[in-house]
C-alpha cells in the first residue's frame, strides 16, 4: 500500500542519503541500498519522513531546521517515551530505532513502525464523506482516545517518572509564557505583532497568573493532542489506529489537553490559515459542549466547570507554538512557506484568549 500522505521532500529538507544508509545498514531490515524518502506534509514542527528499504517502511522524526530552544525537539526522549507507553497504550506507535548522533543527517532521529491509515487535517476525506454519522463518529473517537490517555494507571504503568505533575499548571504559565515573550522580543522590528497595548498578551499572562488553579488529578498529558495527531481506519472514522506527535508528553494536569483540544476544535481556521471545515463549526461534528459532556462521560469525571481556565491556557500555547514557528521563518532560519501566515494566527488566538477572559470575569 503506497502513503497517500507521504510526498517528495521540501526543498531544503532532504536527507543526506549516503549517511543514512550507513547508519541503517544492518540495525533494521530491509534493504537499505534501495533507500527511498518521501516525506509526510502535515505539521509545523518536527519533520517526518517515510523510509521505504524495498518491502520495509519505516517513519523517521528528527528536529526542525535551525536553531531551537533548550531541551525541545529532543527525539531520543520522544522515543524513549514511546518505548514505555507502547505497552500500555497500544495507539501510540513503537519505537524501533534511536540515532543520537546529529552527525549523520544534522540531528538526532528515531525509528518507528510504520502505521497505515488516514490522517484528516481540514476537511472530511472522500472515504468518510458517503460514510453514516462520520463527522459525529470522528468526534467520538477524538475524545474517546483522550479520555482513554487520561486513564492510563501512571504507577501501575511505571511511568511516575516521566515528570513532576505537582505544580504542573503554574509551571505550564510560566514557560509558555517565557517562550511568548522571548518570540515577541525576536520580532519586535519587523511589525508582524500588533503592539501589547493592541494584542492584551500581557493581560492574558496576567489573568493566568493570578487564577492558576491546582491540579485536577496527576495523568499522562500528550501536551499536543489534536485531531490531525489522530491516524484512523480508513473504512472507520471511529476507530483509531495510532496516535502521534509524542515529543512534550508528560504527568500533568489532564485538563491542559482537554482545553487545547477544544482550542483547535472551535478554531474557524487552523495553524497556517486553511478553513476548519472539521470541527464544531462544520455541520455533522458535534460542539464544544458534546465534546465536553463525552469527555466527562468516559472519565468519570466531572469537568465543565473548570475548563474555561484551561481553554484560555489552550489559546495562550497554541499562539506561543505558532508564534515561535513564524520567527524561525521570519529571521529566516527555515524557508518553508506554510509557516507565512503564523503572525496573523498567533494574534487572533491571543485576542480569542482575552475574550474568553472578558466572558468568564463577566460570568463571576
Amino acid at each position: 500500500m503506497t502513503a497517500p500522505d507521504a510526498a517528495p521532500v521540501r526543498p531544503g529538507e532532504e536527507l543526506p542519503l549516503e549517511a543514512l544508509r550507513e547508519a541503517l545498514r544492518g540495525r533494521v531490515p530491509g534493504d537499505v541500498d534501495a533507500l527511498e524518502v518521501l516525506q509526510f506534509p502535515g505539521g509545523f514542527s518536527n519533520l517526518t519522513y517515510l523510509l521505504r528499504l524495498g518491502e520495509q517502511e519505516y517513519v523517521l522524526r528528527r528536529a526542525p531546521l535551525g536553531p531551537l530552544p533548550k531541551g525541545a525537539h529532543d527525539m531520543t526522549r520522544e522515543a524513549n517515551l514511546l518505548s514505555r507507553i507502547h505497552p500500555v497504550l497500544p495507539v501510540a506507535p513503537e519505537p524501533l530505532l534511536v540515532v543520537e548522533d546529529a552527525g549523520v543527517i544534522g540531528s538526532p532521529f528515531y525509528l518507528m513502525e510504520r502505521r497505515r491509515g488516514t490522517v484528516v487535517r481540514t476537511s472530511l476525506p472522500p472515504e468518510y464523506r458517503e460514510l453514516p454519522g462520520a463527522p459525529e463518529r470522528l468526534g467520538a473517537a477524538l475524545i474517546d482516545t483522550l479520555a482513554d490517555l487520561h486513564a492510563v494507571d501512571i504507577d501501575a504503568a511505571g511511568l511516575r517518572d516521566l515528570g513532576k505533575p505537582e505544580g504542573f499548571n503554574r509551571r505550564q504559565v510560566d514557560g509558555w509564557a517565557g517562550r511568548w515573550r522571548r518570540a515577541r522580543e525576536a520580532l519586535k522590528d519587523t511589525g508582524d505583532l500588533p503592539p501589547p497595548a493592541e494584542l492584551r498578551d500581557e493581560l492574558v499572562i496576567a489573568w493566568l497568573e493570578a487564577h492558576t488553579p491546582n491540579e485536577t488529578a496527576h495523568a499522562l498529558v500528550h501536551n499536543d493532542f489534536k485531531l490531525d495527531n489522530l491516524m484512523l481506519d480508513p473504512r472507520d472514522p471511529g476507530r483509531v489506529v495510532a496516535l502521534l506527535d509524542w515529543e512534550m508528553t508528560t504527568l500533568g494536569d489532564p485538563l491542559v489537553d482537554l482545553g487545547l483540544t477544544l482550542t483547535y476544535w472551535t478554531m474557524p481556521e487552523l495553524p497556517g490559515g486553511a478553513p476548519n471545515r472539521v470541527g464544531a463549526a462544520a455541520p455533522g461534528f458535534p460542539d464544544r459542549d458534546a465534546l465536553v459532556a463525552r469527555y466527562e462521560a468516559r472519565s468519570g469525571r466531572r469537568v465543565a466547570d473548570a475548563l474555561p481556565w484551561f481553554e484560555v491556557l489552550g489559546h495562550f500555547k497554541l499562539a506561543v507554538i505558532v508564534i515561535q514557528i513564524f520567527a524561525r521563518y521570519r529571521l529566516g532560519q527555515t524557508q518553508d512557506p506554510r509557516f507565512a501566515p503564523l503572525a496573523k494566527q498567533a494574534a487572533w488566538l491571543m485576542r480569542r484568549a482575552w475574550e474568553l477572559i472578558r466572558t468568564q470575569d463577566a460570568r463571576e
